[in-house]
């Protein structure tokens, strides 16, 4: 049985291809042959075919962005939902993840706490729940709370803090992760508080732990900095609890057997 031969590829116009770059269109050159064949094969008209072509350029720009947003926000690219192992054994409340996923709380300016033992994926949905907040537009920004922390000393000490401060209190979504692995000395406590106190109702945190809200209280220096800080964190917070095996060990590199 003979096979048709496969019908060539369309190329693209070396004067086409200029234009294309003088108007910042340059990597719609990649992908037009294949649109071209598309338009002669569908006969699409040609609005729909400039439809086509601009609905790529969109996706490629709204892509970009979003992933370079992501990167100033300090996200790891390799903890989107989408790449969330549902195998793993792992346990944890789906309709209260469903929600935090609609952001609606962060339109509601709540908060999420996300609980549970080490290396359960605590981290990963929460830096999950700010990569959807970067595609929806919102400003986000993630940091481990004793790198925080430290910066924040750092900066007091070279007169800089307000300006940190104010910078953690525009953010649409502040996640700190691993808060009260270790126990907050005067300036971390007040530097906790005034933060969660500025962004009550105004704007979302989320926090992930290895412990219970309670007892973060005991590791904090000033008990009633901490009470005031904690009770406004959890009145306007939704809480996941994270239980089951240590999702981690499903990221370790495998070796496979070839042949």
């Amino acid at each position: 049985m003979s096979v048709a031969p496969a019908r060539p590829v369309p190329t693209v116009d070396p004067d086409l291809a200029a234009t294309l770059r003088r108007l910042k269109l340059g990597q719609l050159i990649d992908t037009l042959p294949e649109r071209l064949a598309l338009a002669k094969t569908h006969k699409l008209s040609h609005a729909e075919f400039l439809q086509v072509l601009l609905f790529d350029e969109v996706t490629r720009r709204d892509t970009t962005s979003a992933s370079r947003r992501a990167q100033t926000a300090g996200l790891d690219p390799a903890m989107l939902l989408e790449r969330w192992d549902p195998t793993a054994n792992v346990t944890f409340d789906r309709h209260v993840f469903d929600e935090l996923c609609s952001l609606r709380f962060v339109e509601a300016a709540q908060n999420a706490i996300v609980m549970g033992p080490v290396g359960v994926g605590k981290t990963f949905l929460a830096t999950a729940l700010g990569h959807i907040a970067v595609r929806r537009k919102r400003s986000v920004h993630f940091e481990r709370a004793d790198h925080l922390f430290k910066r924040l000393r750092v900066a007091r000490l070279d007169n800089s803090l307000d300006v940190e401060i104010r910078k953690l209190l525009r953010v649409d979504v502040l996640i700190i992760d691993d808060f009260a692995l270790s126990g907050l000395d005067q300036a971390g406590t007040s530097d906790f508080y005034e933060t969660v106190v500025e962004r009550h109702q105004r704007s979302t945190t989320i926090v992930t732990s290895n412990r219970d809200p309670v007892e973060w209280l005991a590791l904090m220096t000033d008990p009633l900095l901490a009470q005031s800080a904690v009770d406004r964190l959890k009145s306007a917070a939704y809480e996941l609890v994270v239980d089951g095996e240590s999702y981690r060990d499903r990221q370790k590199p495998r070796i496979t057997n070839v042949g």
